[in-house]
């Protein structure tokens, strides 16, 4: 089959062990970022198989309807960027395994790094050190204070975990399910959104980004935090309204953010606002970007392509599409 992978910026996928699970196969690897229609229906016009790196690429109709030997799109976690009724309609198989027995160890540890980073502001002190400077001002520690986790699923819980061996007070805003989760580990639980937002010291945001939580971080809910306080996104930028988290910045609550998600990926506007703050610590989307993460991520990607080819697809997200498949090569 021909595969063609999409946004593997540093060439990292062949280099993998799980990557001989190709092997036989022809296989592209691009490595830079496209989003034009015209280009990728050009580089893809032959591919049966494409590899999709969590939501780096928009799949949607218009470049769907110029792909008329795609078969198969093999993914990772959720994709609201692909148009799965366009896959269905065009007998285009989206498996995409959800991974819910398996926290993302690596983005719950860059979560706890950028709180560090942001707290004790390491990034500003390393830029003034190497301007000439010596100290440039004082941070805040982490024990006794109160660590906010927003959604307790399973990045959530590892973070919750973290907060504690730091010596945190860690408070729990969530579906009801989930802070009954929360409770059972011994955690506590805000009495409501308000009364969360504003007790919190540092606080971390772990849902998903579907219809039911974009924008679900209003501008009230912003202003209710603490002037010293920290607000953290590794999970998605659409979590929070539009414009707040820039407004409530300069309004000074919370007083400090920690990013590593943005509306439009790959963020490459030097002029954008949260670029261009002093109490922002940014980081362009590294959450789950480590080798070992990676492993584990196409080690299930990879299985769904050989899965495909015996015919026994897996973790199949449109399975009305299966009786109107395109054949197989």
């Amino acid at each position: 089959m021909k595969i063609s992978i999409l946004d593997d910026y540093f060439d990292t996928l062949r280099t993998l062990d799980c990557f001989t699970k190709l092997a036989g196969h022809d296989v592209t690897i691009w490595n830079d970022h496209v989003q034009d229609v015209d280009a990728l229906a050009e580089r893809l016009h032959d591919t049966d198989v494409l590899v999709l790196i969590r939501e780096r690429t928009q799949i949607r109709t218009p470049l769907l309807e110029r792909l008329p030997k795609l078969k198969l799109i093999s993914q990772r976690s959720v994709y609201p960027h692909i148009d799965i009724d366009t896959c269905t309609r065009l007998g285009i198989i989206v498996s995409s395994g959800q991974h819910a027995d398996t926290p993302s160890y690596a983005t719950a540890e860059f979560t706890w790094g950028l709180v560090l980073a942001a707290m004790r502001q390491i990034p500003q002190q390393m830029a003034a050190l190497k301007a000439g400077q010596w100290q440039i001002g004082v941070g805040h520690t982490l024990r006794g204070k109160t660590l906010g986790i927003y959604g307790y699923g399973r990045i959530g819980a590892v973070v919750a975990g973290y907060g504690r061996a730091f010596g945190m007070n860690v408070l729990v805003w969530a579906r009801e399910a989930a802070l009954a989760k929360a409770r059972a580990d011994g955690h506590e639980t805000a009495s409501d959104k308000a009364d969360f937002f504003a007790r919190c010291d540092v606080l971390s945001l772990h849902m998903r980004l579907v219809d039911a939580t974009r924008g679900i971080v209003k501008a009230d809910d912003l202003a209710r935090m603490k002037p010293t306080a920290l607000i953290v996104n590794t999970s998605r930028a659409p979590l929070i309204e539009a414009g707040a988290l820039v407004d409530a910045l300069r309004a000074g609550r919370p007083g400090m953010a920690a990013i590593d998600v943005y509306e439009k990926e790959p963020l490459r506007d030097t002029s954008d606002p949260l670029l261009n703050m002093d109490n922002v610590v940014c980081t362009p989307h590294l959450g789950y970007v480590s080798r070992d993460e990676y492993e584990i991520q196409f080690t299930d990607i990879f299985d769904q392509i050989v899965a495909y080819a015996a015919g026994t697809p897996t973790n199949v997200v449109n399975p009305d599409v299966l009786s109107r498949a395109r054949p197989r090569p």
